[in-house]
């Protein structure tokens, strides 16, 4: 842990996480049942991880940032029987804990004592530290939303296999940046995002040493890739930004001759700071393309991004097509919907909406998250767009539907659309176009009414940054929103109209 220092040795990993293995096989969850963890970066996150991975069990990790009804949205919806959660994020404990199903049998505070929770360091504690009987692979269930606005479950299938027999996926990402029993990673960033967690965890299975910051923050981060002399590591463009924007005497102090592999994703990066970072670090930048679902993969050297600048490289295993809205391919530098044809995927379903996962997937079985891109003669892919508007601030996905479907709900609010501006360094920022019932009301007093509105119903980093106001929305006669036309005066001069 880069704040305290603390050590987790794997012998304390293993005795712990089969401490935990044994405490909810004793309260009787077997292969395929779910736990959810709200936590935040601490010593116990990748314990209580691995204790479901070693036991057959599918766990759920939830942005801590969440409001209390989101998080008991997720907690009912993925059929949690555990729910553990942190002493350090107690404010919201009374009003979760009532809002927990009954299914959720087994609840466990970390750190000190929560009201309607079991202390989980003397219950877990109780428990002998062996394996249990027959140790099955868990999953990993992450929350991935879309135009419902509300968030799905993104359940891989999970088969019956013993202890170390890990998704393909991962051992493809394992390869491709060399994990090792040498590496010493640095993860960055909350452990309940996907890249951060699988990464973590991949790490683990082949020995190597996992650097956990508690946040982010720039100049720490280049002091701990000096300290632990850190191999490998994963970022985000905002990251990116914020390190570029330290002092250049701090920047050239510290020794990063030990870092040889610095991963991004998650959000396209700034062609400017990406040559900034390549030049700094050297050609040591590795950027993928890729999504919670799996369902396939593009990877870009620092070599090749400089020769294809803007892109996010060549598909990995796999192909893409690039179609139109009738499924026809179109031709290179034509932007259109990316398709991922990958046969040796993992198969994956949204946990419980059949309709939403029979819609990423075309007549001939190659499946899309919605983004549009092109290629171009060589290969290489390049985003230009997001399907359903989907906002990506900082690396985290933002979806408007959920926030809309919240403005619409306050009294002065005839209308709503909310999209995605440019943010120099967020990459985009959340912004709201508001049709009030009287137009009379718009105006600063109404923008901050609705942002408290949203405040109180919302994680914070969803809601708006800004709102504006117009006198009617564009819909269409059957009630379609013509968002475009709102958000195209926000990215007026931009080349693509996603954040980068």
């Amino acid at each position: 842990m880069a704040e305290s220092g603390e050590v987790v040795t794997y012998a304390e990993l293993d005795a712990r996480s089969n401490q935990l293995a044994q405490l909810l096989h004793e309260r009787g969850l077997r292969f395929d049942d779910h736990i959810a963890l709200y936590l935040e970066n601490s010593p116990r996150f990748l314990e209580v991880c691995w204790a479901a991975q070693r036991s057959g069990l599918i766990y759920t990790a939830i942005n801590y940032h969440l409001t209390p009804d989101e998080v008991a949205y997720i907690v009912a919806d993925c059929d949690a029987r555990a729910f553990i959660t942190s002493a350090a994020l107690g404010t919201s404990a009374p009003s979760l804990c009532a809002q927990l199903p009954e299914s959720v049998t087994t609840r466990l505070a970390i750190g000190g004592d929560l009201p309607g929770f079991e202390p989980y360091e003397a219950t877990v504690g109780a428990q002998p530290a062996t394996p249990l009987a027959e140790e099955l692979e868990g999953a990993a269930m992450l929350y991935s939303s879309g135009t419902t606005g509300r968030p799905k479950g993104v359940a891989h299938a999970h088969n019956r296999v013993p202890l170390g027999t890990p998704l393909p996926i991962l051992e493809g990402f394992a390869r491709l940046y060399g994990f090792t029993a040498d590496t010493v990673y640095l993860s960055p960033a909350p452990l309940y995002h996907a890249a951060p967690l699988h990464f973590s965890m991949t790490v683990l299975r082949f020995g190597g040493t996992v650097v956990i910051m508690d946040r982010f923050d720039p100049l720490r981060a280049i002091e701990l890739i000096e300290r632990y002399r850190v191999t490998h590591s994963q970022w985000v463009p905002t990251m990116f930004i914020r390190l570029l924007k330290l002092p250049e005497a701090e920047r050239r102090r510290y020794d990063l001759t030990s870092h040889r592999v610095a991963i991004h994703a998650a959000a396209p990066c700034p062609v400017p700071v990406k040559e900034q970072m390549i030049a700094w670090w050297g050609p040591i930048i590795y950027e993928y393309y890729s999504a919670t679902e799996g369902i396939g993969a593009t990877a870009i050297t620092s070599q090749e991004w400089l020769a294809h600048k803007g892109s996010v490289g060549r598909p990995l295993g796999c192909t893409v097509s690039i179609v139109d809205d009738d499924s026809r391919e179109l031709p290179l530098g034509e932007p259109g919907r990316i398709f991922f044809d990958s046969p040796n995927a993992t198969p994956f379903a949204y946990y419980k909406d059949p309709d939403k996962t029979a819609g990423v997937r075309d007549a001939r079985g190659r499946k899309t998250v919605g983004d549009i891109g092109y290629l171009d003669a060589d290969g290489y892919l390049y985003l230009t767009d997001r399907k359903d508007f989907m906002i990506v601030s900082g690396g985290v996905n933002i979806y408007p539907q959920e926030i809309e479907n919240v403005l619409v709900t306050h009294p002065q609010v005839a209308d709503a659309a909310v999209f995605g501006i440019p943010n120099d360094e967020m990459g985009e920022e959340v912004k709201a176009v508001v049709q009030p019932l009287d137009m009379a009301d718009a105006g600063p007093a109404l923008e901050e009414a609705l942002q408290d509105f949203c405040r109180r119903h919302l994680a914070r980093y969803k809601c708006p940054r800004s709102i504006d106001f117009q006198a009617e929305l564009p819909r269409a006669p059957t009630g379609k929103l013509y968002k475009r036309l709102l958000r195209e005066k926000y990215w007026a001069g931009r080349k693509t109209r996603i954040g980068g």
